[in-house]
């Protein structure tokens, strides 16, 4: 063949057809390209990009970006650890670990903390994981009840917690902030702000793991010990 000569164009037919789309492949696709991408990058129309394909044909399986990312949202929740549910020792601490792995779930996904406050899966790993939190009140004598209305208000508490530290670990002025907040409480006196005064360096004390933990034993005796 001679430089002059264009190559002859290939047939639609001969070239190799592309795999057939699935929710399971779709899914798949939206959590390598959160990974790789954040998020906010996860659209349908991005994500037809990925797979080589027209958002319309996404359309079929979700109904837009908000089902996708609770789709998201419920592939991840298959990390959350459940091993606390069957193991011994207290059930406060059992269902603070698993409210605790949860919430590492959602740190390790910024962007999706966010999401998920607003996202609700409902899927094989959200109900597992609400089957557990549920398991552990009710082998703590938590009436039943309370225990309806307490699996919202932790798994609440747990999901705006990593909301709250993904914003402040975006924010290049949050550690500047804290550190402000920090030297104020350090300069007011017994005159002004007795309280404050009085409890000093406390108020921020305890390593961040420490503090999560507490929130959730007393939230948890809290749930337990208020009638609905």
């Amino acid at each position: 063949m001679t430089s002059g000569t264009p190559a002859p164009r290939r047939s639609r037919r001969e070239r190799p057809a592309k795999p057939a789309l699935t929710l399971d492949g779709i899914v798949a696709a939206a959590v390598a390209l959160m990974r790789s991408e954040g998020l906010s990058r996860v659209t349908m129309r991005r994500l037809a990009q990925e797979l080589d394909t027209g958002p319309a044909s996404l359309y079929v399986y979700l109904a837009g970006t908000a089902e996708l990312h609770a789709a998201i949202l419920e592939e991840l929740l298959g990390e959350v650890d459940l091993a606390p549910v069957t193991a011994s020792g207290d059930w406060r601490e059992r269902l603070a670990d698993v409210l605790g792995s949860y919430t590492r779930v959602l740190f390790e996904y910024p962007g999706l903390a966010h999401s998920a406050l607003v996202a609700r899966p409902a899927g094989p790993h959200y109900l597992a994981l609400v089957e557990a939190v549920l398991d552990l009140l009710h082998r703590g004598g938590v009436p039943d009840g309370q225990a309806a209305w307490g699996v919202d208000l932790l798994l609440q508490v747990a999901t705006a917690t990593a909301a709250e530290q993904s914003t402040r670990d975006g924010d290049p002025t949050a550690e500047q902030e804290h550190h402000a907040l920090v030297d104020a409480l350090h300069r007011v006196t017994a005159q002004t702000h007795p309280r404050i005064a009085a409890l000093g360096p406390d108020l921020v004390s305890g390593a961040p793991e420490q503090r999560l933990a507490w929130m959730f034993r007393a939230v948890i005796n809290g749930a337990g010990a208020t009638p609905r």
